[in-house]
């Protein structure tokens, strides 16, 4: 009872025939085809986007690391006045 046989499925398809007709499907195949393909690219953009920012991300470090070493420098030179 758990599984279903061949002739299960063959019904399921009549059914499916007959609710929708043969016109009808490849139409919402290829719809469903669209939006997969739409999916994938977006998927693709945010990938592009994450990598672009962890690009950047190290760029903004070693810019505030040597403001911090010149700020570091000039406490250093006014102790030295």
């Amino acid at each position: 009872m758990g599984s279903f046989s061949i002739w299960h499925w063959l019904i399921v398809l009549v059914i499916v025939l007959l609710l929708f007709g043969r016109d009808r499907i490849p139409k919402l195949a290829g719809d469903l085809a669209k939006g997969i393909k739409e999916f994938k690219s977006g998927m693709k953009e945010e990938d592009s986007a994450k990598a672009k920012t962890v690009e950047e991300a190290p760029q903004t470090i070693e810019g505030s690391a040597a403001s911090t070493e010149a700020e570091t420098d000039k406490d250093k030179t006014v102790e030295r006045a």
